[in-house]
Order: C-alpha cells, then sequence, then structure tokens
C-alpha cells in the first residue's frame, strides 16, 4: 500500500526521530497572505525600512509563520489520526528567518501515556525546525491525544518529559539590536519600562472566523489534521463540524494583541500553551493579556513575559479565564505564555 493513513499511538515509540516531508521555501508572499488572514499590524513584518532600521539585516518573517509552517510538517506523521492537539512548552525561536529560507523538520518522541478509556494516549514530541544551512532556527515541544489503533494493544510504560515552566529569558535573543526603532510608526509609545508584572491589558478588538479562512491557513501551512480538513467524517463525531486549527486562533489573538502591545511584535519564546475549548467557524475571537514577568535582554532590549488568551463571543473588559472550579470558562480558547522581545525608551 503505497499511501499513508497516519501513525497512532502504538507507532510512537520512545526515542523514535520522524524526519517530516515536506521542506519549505518561505517567501515574502507568506508574510502577506498571514496579514490577510489574521490582520496583524505588527511594523516589524510590514515594514522593510522599520525592521531594518531596527537592526534586522532584512525583513524577518513573522516568528509565528515559522511556528505554522514547522507544526504543519509534522502533521501528516504526529497528529493526523489525534484527536485533539494539547499543549506546547518549552519554544525557542533560536534565528531569524527571512524571505528566502528553506524550512525543514524533524521530531523525537520523548514521551507517552495511554488514556484510561484505552483506545487513545498523548504523545509528546520535540520538533526542530532547521534552515538550508541545517541552523536550527526553532524548537519546541507538543503533546497531542492520538487515536490507538487497537483499543486491545498493551499499554506502554507511562514516560512524561519533565518540561522547564519558564524558558530562561538569559538564553534568548531579539536577534537585533532594535537600535533605531521608532514608537510612533510603530503604532505605540508604550516601551518596555512603561509594563508592570501584573497588569493586564483588553485588547478591545474582536475577529470573526469563517470556514473560508481556517482552510486557507491549514492549506497554506499544509496543516493535512483530519479533524480541520475532512467535514464529511467530522459529521459524525461529537461537534459534527471541523475544528478551527489551534495556530489561527493563537494568531488571530497575537494580532489582536497589536492594541495595547504593538511594540512587543517579535515573540522569542514559548512558556507553554493550552488549546483549552474548541473554535468553529463563525466564532469570534477576542483576547486579553497579562504581564506575567519582565526580563533585561541588552542594553537596549527587554522581554516581557506575556499570558495571552482568547476567548469566544465574549469580550475580554472583565478578563475571563478560569471558573472557582479552577477549570476554564467554557468560552475562553486559549492560555498562551511566551517571551516577547520590546525596546526600551529611548
Amino acid at each position: 500500500m503505497k499511501s499513508f493513513a497516519g501513525n497512532y499511538f502504538e507507532d510512537f515509540t520512545l526515542g523514535r526521530v520522524l524526519k517530516h516531508a515536506t521542506p519549505l521555501t518561505v517567501t515574502e508572499a507568506d508574510l502577506a497572505i498571514y496579514r490577510s488572514l489574521t490582520g496583524s499590524r505588527y511594523a516589524l513584518y510590514s515594514a522593510a525600512p522599520f525592521a531594518e532600521a531596527a537592526g534586522f539585516e532584512r525583513q524577518p518573517i513573522d516568528p509565528l509563520i515559522v511556528f505554522h509552517i514547522v507544526f504543519g510538517k509534522t502533521v501528516p506523521d504526529i497528529s493526523l489520526n489525534a484527536v485533539a492537539n494539547l499543549g506546547y512548552a518549552d519554544g525557542k525561536f533560536l534565528a531569524p528567518v527571512f524571505p528566502g529560507d528553506t524550512l525543514y523538520a524533524t521530531s523525537e518522541v520523548i514521551g507517552h501515556k495511554e488514556n484510561s478509556s484505552g483506545r487513545t494516549g498523548v504523545v509528546y514530541v520535540r520538533t526542530t525546525g532547521t534552515n538550508q544551512h541545517g541552523e536550527t532556527v526553532l524548537s519546541y515541544v507538543r503533546w497531542v491525544m492520538v487515536h490507538k489503533q487497537d483499543p486491545l494493544s498493551d499499554a506502554p510504560e507511562t514516560v512524561i518529559p519533565d518540561l522547564p515552566d519558564v524558558v530562561d529569558p538569559a538564553s534568548l535573543s531579539a536577534h537585533a539590536d532594535y537600535a533605531s526603532y521608532d514608537g510612533e510608526l510603530a503604532g505605540s509609545t508604550d516601551f518596555y519600562e512603561d509594563y508592570d508584572i501584573g497588569e493586564k491589558i483588553d485588547h478591545v478588538d474582536g475577529m470573526t472566523i469563517e470556514e473560508a479562512e481556517h482552510q486557507t491557513a491549514t492549506r497554506l501551512y499544509q496543516n493535512t489534521a483530519k479533524v480541520h480538513f475532512n467535514q464529511h467524517v467530522q459529521a459524525e463525531t461529537r461537534n459534527k463540524r471541523r475544528l478551527i486549527y489551534g495556530g489561527v486562533v493563537i494568531s488571530t489573538a497575537r494580532s489582536l494583541a497589536f492594541n495595547g502591545l504593538a511594540n512587543a511584535a517579535q515573540m522569542i519564546a514559548i512558556n507553554g500553551g493550552t488549546h483549552c475549548n474548541p473554535l468553529f467557524a463563525g466564532d469570534t475571537i477576542y483576547a486579553w493579556s497579562e504581564v506575567l514577568d519582565k526580563a533585561e535582554l541588552s542594553e537596549k532590549t527587554g522581554a516581557l513575559r506575556l499570558r495571552l488568551i482568547a476567548t469566544k463571543d465574549l469580550p475580554c473588559e472583565e478578563y475571563p479565564y478560569k471558573g472557582t472550579d479552577g477549570k476554564y470558562l467554557p468560552n475562553v480558547l486559549l492560555d498562551f505564555d511566551y517571551w516577547a522581545a520590546i525596546p526600551k525608551a529611548r
């Protein structure tokens, strides 16, 4: 049989390394399509002269585009038979990516745990994205719930990897000196010093996600997961509908965060992330952020550790998050913890 139906939980043996197809060359068109899908307004990824003035050799690709492309490479091997992608940790953007660079991806299985039902299990993988020079540009861990092919097969020994709660900011870099940075052109006069730990920011705006936008995004990043593509199959599931790809939620919320965090454009690490509840076409995404921590990166740049919460059909002026039972509220879509580089005031 020449076609491939994807790996099941039993196939993910500890230490297995998967070399993912297909390498993808990133172009300026990816930036333009990303803007059309998300409405992103961050100046670093909108204007080449602005990015060059900030210290980049030329206009870079938004790190989330890099994340989505590398993630998409892994889907046919890791999550084609997934129930849901559950979370992320220990993600580092280790080098900038520019138009013309080619991205490759490999993953190593670092943990697994069968669920009590015996029908599914959770698989942990560390994925590495490299460029055409063999340089690592991205590394992250994710865990995904995957169907078993045979519910009666023996459960493997449970191995859950020990992951850091937070990426050490001392290991991070903005990859640019931000030497000449124009806050007015960026859309904000709020810099590193203007944000306080514990501060919460309602990003105010909302964006309704349509089926066509979601399908364009999943195809653009070559994400072939059945839960996103195949309505014929999904009609027989509990939800009766295709799930919106979680990366659409992350990128839309991040784009909405421009309103309040315009100068924190550059994501440099992912500390953790949870897809809390599903999103479907026709739902509207809102977002708010909390400043969890701050760190010095260099003389001219700092980093904000930010919690980004996305909701559906629920404005965020009261900062919805979890209920008294400690569980995420049903309208909370995403809990995403990351570091973003931001220039200091001049």
